[in-house]
């Protein structure tokens, strides 16, 4: 009796097992679902995390280290950061700073020009094609190449400088010059121009064209309509595309190496001669502090083109 009794019981909790193991695996078979649906879901983003990480955290948190690291001790020192704010290196940072928003200002005014040309043209589709395909080589040409282009057509013996000599004009006594900053800006005007239209074409069909035949059928006429409506939807897209030239000729540097041979004082140029050894005993960690320098304008800058562009968001949906 006792043998059958402890063989009831054993049935009893086999069969309860049994019963409620289906129940008890359920949630979790369906948490264990969600976490897989979960990795799935941002499995996509994992490759852009990694590039992030190597290619902009690590080296920006290595600068920042560096920048206040003494390159003798390895102690904490503001020393390099005084070094790398005075003198010739505030005078690079200076100059870095007047070539941008030359190389911003001015191509963004002539980039929106052309694009507002090419969204008003007739026949637009197949113009628009062609000028974007054309705007996408030009934007990505520069460096050493570049600088050859401008100093075979506008040096002090060169191509168009002949002809307007010919001509009886000549640049260079009227005080213009490839080598210095203004001449370096010309250059930069080169390849900024065709990336204020790629950048600045899609806020242009984003205006509706309600809005300008409302304004028309209220009595606006072109300038009006550009005043009170166009202009100031357009104003936060066309702003935070001036500042996206602003860092990319804050940037730019084989340019300008190539075409000065480092002669005007661009941080750019300075943190490359850090990296080729050019430097003094204990000051081997002044181009890590020129480049915090670079990394802190190019934050702030960004930082305003993400509230430009956010605003610009509410109208050109």
């Amino acid at each position: 009796m006792a043998e059958r009794h402890q063989l009831t019981i054993v049935a009893k909790t086999e069969t309860v097992a049994t019963t409620l193991g289906p129940a008890t695996a359920g949630p979790r078979v369906a948490r264990v679902r969600t976490v897989g649906r979960g990795i799935a879901r941002h499995a996509g983003i994992v490759p852009f995390g990694v590039y992030v990480a190597l290619g902009l955290l690590i080296p920006m948190i290595a600068i920042a280290v560096g920048a206040f690291k003494d390159p003798s001790t390895g102690a904490f020192t503001f020393h390099n950061i005084d070094i790398a704010t005075h003198g010739v290196y505030l005078t690079g940072i200076r100059q870095s700073i007047i070539l941008s928003v030359l190389a911003s200002i001015i191509p963004g005014i002539f980039g929106a020009l052309i694009a507002y040309a090419i969204f008003t043209a007739k026949r637009a589709s197949l113009l628009r094609q062609v000028v974007i395909t054309a705007s996408g080589v030009f934007a990505n040409f520069g460096g050493v190449p570049l600088a050859f282009l401008f100093i075979a057509s506008f040096g002090s013996s060169a191509l168009v400088t002949g002809w307007l000599t010919d001509l009886g004009f000549n640049i260079y006594n009227a005080g213009f010059s490839l080598y210095t900053l203004s001449g370096v800006a010309l250059v930069y005007m080169y390849f900024q121009i065709p990336l204020m239209v790629l950048v600045i074409l899609p806020a242009l069909e984003g205006l509706r064209p309600a809005w300008r035949e409302a304004a028309e059928n209220l009595g606006a006429r072109s300038w009006q309509y550009w005043r009170y409506v166009g202009g100031p939807v357009l104003m936060p897209s066309f702003l935070g595309c001036v500042l996206l030239l602003f860092g990319s000729a804050l940037s730019a540097y084989a340019t300008a190496e190539a075409l000065t041979a480092g002669t005007i004082p661009l941080t750019s140029i300075q943190i490359a001669s850090f990296l080729n050894g050019n430097v003094i005993a204990g000051q081997e960690n002044v181009g890590k502090a020129l480049g915090l320098g670079m990394v802190i304008i190019i934050a702030i800058v960004m930082v305003f083109y993400v509230l430009l562009q956010r605003r610009a968001a509410k109208w050109l949906r």
